[in-house]
């Protein structure tokens, strides 16, 4: 079946591995333990230390010691969600001030457009949060790219090495997974979302291969109708 949606990761694939590794975290680093000091009453706020508790296994953890394992998780590059909420309400503030723009590839930039003109809906699957990924593309330094989306999807959905992620993507987007193309720079991504039925394209945008798949280094590179 020809391609109808294209789905996409953000780090590495339409942003720069650096924006997230050299600005976003370190940003969140300096920033989250006030957050969560200053604003542990909101209920959005409340709701995730909760969670941070929950997963911890520490249901008795104060904010300080919810600031400590949250530092942690960020050392160690867990892919948390409620790591992963807040981090994105830090972002938000960031954007907000105009301290952070999010960084796309001019090639991505041009090759989104072009893919929305022709009619092919267009989704972002991340480990980084709705939340995140909406204030990449909607405060990018080109301007405000979320009119191109028709979706975005994150942890919520399953790991993104796991076959079964995909598959409830698909069933949340309304197609089978083979008319959907599915775009990133990890081939255990890559690997899980084809053997879940869906066409895959890696990018290397410096240089080298992904086994099995397809790999070029632009989004120039990528023709949808050839999948």
């Amino acid at each position: 079946m020809p391609v109808k949606a294209i789905l996409t990761d953000i780090e590495g694939t339409t942003s720069a591995v650096s924006f997230v590794f050299d600005v976003l975290f370190p940003y969140a680093r300096e920033h989250l333990p006030d957050f969560v000091r200053n604003r542990a009453t909101e209920p959005a706020v409340a709701e995730q230390i909760e969670a941070v508790r929950g997963e911890s296994g520490e249901p008795d953890a104060n904010i300080e010691r919810i600031v400590e394992i949250l530092l942690g998780w960020m050392a160690d590059d867990r892919k948390a969600t409620p790591l992963k909420t807040l981090q994105g309400m830090v972002w938000a503030d960031g954007y907000r001030a105009g301290q952070l723009k999010g960084h796309v590839y001019a090639d991505a930039v041009n090759s989104l457009r072009r893919w929305h003109d022709q009619g092919y809906a267009l989704y972002v699957y991340s480990s980084g949060s709705v939340q995140a990924q909406k204030l990449i593309f909607g405060c990018a330094e080109v301007g405000d790219l979320t009119p191109l989306f028709s979706g975005y999807f994150d942890t919520g959905s399953g790991h993104k090495r796991e076959l079964d992620s995909y598959v409830r993507i698909a069933g949340s987007i309304g197609l089978p997974p083979d008319e959907i193309l599915f775009l990133s720079d990890v081939v255990e991504e890559l690997d899980a979302a084809q053997h879940a039925g869906m066409h895959t394209c890696g990018l290397v945008r410096e240089g080298g291969e992904l086994a099995g798949h397809p790999a070029v280094a632009s989004f120039d590179a990528i023709d949808p109708r050839r999948y």
